[in-house]
């Protein structure tokens, strides 16, 4: 049964990824009334230059309206351009980034860098890429960047990693991340984090959710879901 379960869901978003394809993208609503495409391009390890920039304009081409990047990836540049060269409407593409510890003391100026290498007026979603160093000060510039219109959601990322931080940062702040990113996919499914980000009513956003290319196809190779697509 349990994977009957897991072959369900992958053929679930499959089937959801092709209703995408035809640009009616299924959303998910924010804890502070925003809608966010459900399903999004990751552009991690993608190559600045040619390979992300191919990569975002194809995904966008094909229905997809929704891209996370990061300052980590080091290929906003490519992403921003892609999205310009793509003739969609800007408020029709939905655009992530994160915040990368080190700039977590001036977040504020660091989220204008973003803007600038992306090329874009606001973002639809800023992420704190970890929980180390001063998250909370971050935390509290991109609040305020929130109220002034630079980006409509504010979320955390990989906080699952040590429990304590996050239930920690729960009680600290007056503003709850409207998502939080963490590894969730048919053979690692979170259950205990679907059920405790249920309860503080932020959204689950998942990185992986194929498993990711270090798994060397693990899920798209399952005898299992396999079985069941044929």
């Amino acid at each position: 049964m349990k994977k009957f379960l897991l072959a369900f869901t992958t053929i679930l978003f499959a089937a959801q990824l092709s209703h995408a394809a035809e640009n009616k993208v299924p959303t998910l609503v924010l804890n502070n009334g925003v809608q966010m495409p459900q399903f999004g391009l990751g552009t991690y390890k993608l190559a600045d230059g040619d390979e992300a920039y191919q990569a975002v304009l194809t995904a966008l081409k094909n229905g997809y309206r929704h891209i996370d990047t990061a300052h980590a990836y080091l290929n906003e540049r490519s992403v921003g351009r892609a999205i310009k060269d793509s003739g969609i409407p800007r408020e029709e593409i939905w655009v992530t980034s994160k915040i990368w510890p080190t700039e977590y003391p001036n977040a504020a100026e660091a989220l204008d860098k973003v803007l600038n290498r992306l090329g874009l007026d606001y973002l639809d979603l800023i992420y704190l890429h970890q929980p180390v160093g001063e998250y909370k000060k971050a935390w509290e510039d991109i609040i305020q960047a929130q109220k002034d219109g630079k980006v409509r959601a504010i979320g955390i990322s990989n906080f699952d990693k040590v429990e304590e931080i996050f239930d920690d940062f729960m009680v600290w702040s007056k503003v709850k991340p409207q998502i939080m990113q963490l590894e969730c996919h048919p053979h690692a499914q979170r259950k205990h984090w679907q059920q405790k980000l249920k309860e503080h009513h932020i959204v689950q956003e998942n990185w992986f959710p194929l498993g990711g290319r270090e798994s060397h196809g693990a899920v798209l190779n399952d005898s299992v879901l396999n079985q069941l697509a044929k």
